[in-house]
This record gives structure tokens, sequence and C-alpha cells, in this order.
């Protein structure tokens, strides 16, 4: 298994559009092991079409619980079950979590039930484990380290960026945050750094379309972070690759590719990446396949 990243779902909020992109989540296969990090809607889909198996689900991480991270999280389980999963899921998430893993199995009990007794099934309850994290180490296993950050998204408190590595690699996950100086410690000298962005020219139009008017522009401001703010960082941090992701808006049609490019290069000279859902980063050094890129 050659080490990547696939931008499963790659806009920023809850809210889909048709032919639009998919909510947040992302999937990290780095040494030999698979991490989901945040279930979006359309995680589950996501994860079929860049060939990884349900049945070989193995670690997933929640970076905060706003709905577009985490309300298919639930869903990929009991699919990834009903496809035959039969091994230990470890889901990694904030305070909260098992609350909402507890809440989802209640809900889908008469479900869960008949299918263990009519079909044979192991109980998900078993397989299942949910460890809730704060700011540190939360993760050292087979060599895979993983570490968390607690970032600026008010009015959430309990959000944090996510540092993968393995074998001398890094891979940094922003989550949603304002414009944060820690991070750039935080991802020093990572091979990738996937860090949300916002253009600022498509919020007014964004937010008429939504009809929140002033609460949500004030909201977006307040917690989420500008392109040229996310290469801030990128540049502070000395990362190798810079991916903008959770895009804000990401289904505008008077927004092009180049509109972010333009934005983030303000800041940010090195080599970068907007994300577009299922579009594959090679973390190996082998050469990219056509769609795929390089860190």
């Amino acid at each position: 298994m050659s080490d990547r990243l696939v931008l499963l779902g790659s806009k920023g909020g809850p809210a889909l559009r048709p032919g639009g992109p998919w909510p947040s989540s992302s999937l990290l296969q780095i040494g030999e092991r698979t991490n989901v990090v945040d279930c979006g809607l359309g995680v589950t889909r996501g994860l079929v079409d860049a060939g990884i198996s349900l049945k070989a689900l193995d670690l997933i991480f929640i970076t905060h619980l706003h709905s577009d991270h985490i309300l298919e999280l639930g869903p990929l389980i009991h699919t990834a079950w009903t496809a035959g999963l039969a091994t230990p899921v470890t889901v990694y998430g904030p305070l909260g979590t098992q609350d909402y893993w507890r809440h989802f199995y209640q809900a889908m009990a008469f479900d869960i039930g008949i299918r263990i007794v009519d079909e044979g099934r192991p109980d998900i309850r078993e397989l299942v484990s949910i460890k809730e994290f704060g700011e540190g180490a939360i993760l050292e296993e087979e060599g895979l380290t993983v570490a968390a950050l607690r970032v600026d998204h008010p009015p959430v408190t309990d959000c944090f960026a996510l540092r993968f590595g393995h074998g001398g690699r890094s891979v940094v996950f922003s989550a949603d945050t304002a414009f944060f100086p820690p991070l750039a410690e935080f991802a020093r000298g990572a091979d990738i750094l996937v860090h949300e962005a916002m253009l600022e020219e498509g919020v007014e139009r964004l937010v008429a379309r939504t009809g929140n008017g002033a609460r949500l522009r004030e909201h977006l401001f307040a917690s989420h972070s500008l392109a040229e703010d996310a290469g801030r960082i990128a540049s502070n941090a000395g990362v190798r690759r810079l991916v903008l992701n959770h895009l804000i808006p990401a289904d505008d049609p008077a927004i092009s590719e180049a509109d972010w490019v333009a934005a983030v290069r303000k800041s940010w000279a090195g080599d970068l990446t907007i994300a577009r859902d299922g579009l594959v980063v090679q973390l190996s050094g082998a050469k990219a396949a056509r769609g795929e890129e390089t860190a």
C-alpha cells in the first residue's frame, strides 16, 4: 500500500448543491494504516470510490463536532459492518464523540439487533472503541504517531488540528480554524499541510444564497481562515506542500481554481494543491498517476 492522501470531500459547510462537492472528509494511508479524517456527508461513498474495502476500516479521527465533520460517522461504521467488518475500529474524537456514537447506536438498535440475530453478525458495539482526546499526543502505535493541537474555531472550544507521522513523513490537518499562528510550529517541516481556506469575494454571495445574513458572515470571518492566511501558516512552518481544503465557497461558479491560486500566492510560493473531491496526493515519492500529485 503506497502512502497517499485522498481528499474525499473538499467543501466547507454542510449544504449540498447540484453537481457540487461533498463536505469534509479525507483518507490518509501512511505506514500500512488507513486513517479517515472527519466524516462529513459522503465519506462512505468517497472511501469506496478510492478503492478502500470498508471491511478494512481501521482508524477514524474527528477534529470537532460540527455536522460537516461528523454527520456520517455512524453510517460509515454501520455500512462497513453490513459489508462484513469483523475487526476492531477505533474512533478518536473530542469530548462528545462517545455521546454521538451512543445515540446513533440507540437510533439503529432495531436494525442492529435483528441483523445480529438474523444474519449472524458480530455485535457492532464490541467492534467499535471511542477514545476522546484533548491537546497533545493521542496515538503511538506500530510506528504511527498522532498529535493534536487545539485551534481557534469559535464558538467550538474542542476543535483540533492533527499531525500524523510515520517513518519520517508527516501530514498535518488544520481542522477548521481562524488564522492561528501557533499552528505553524505544530506543522513545522511537514510534508503536507492540509489547511482550510476561504475567499473573501465569495462570502457575500454565499451568505445571500444561504439566507443567514449578518450572523453567518460574522461566524465565517471569526472562525475561518482566508486563503492568504493559510499561505502564511505554510510559509512560517516550512512545509513541503500546502493543500487548500474545506473551501468556502467551494461551489460558486464565479470562482475558479485560478482565484484560489492567486489569493494564496500572496503569501505562499511553494508546492500547492487546491482540493477537489477524489484528488490524490502521493506521499511515497512514486510517479503520480493521472489526477495525482506528489509530496
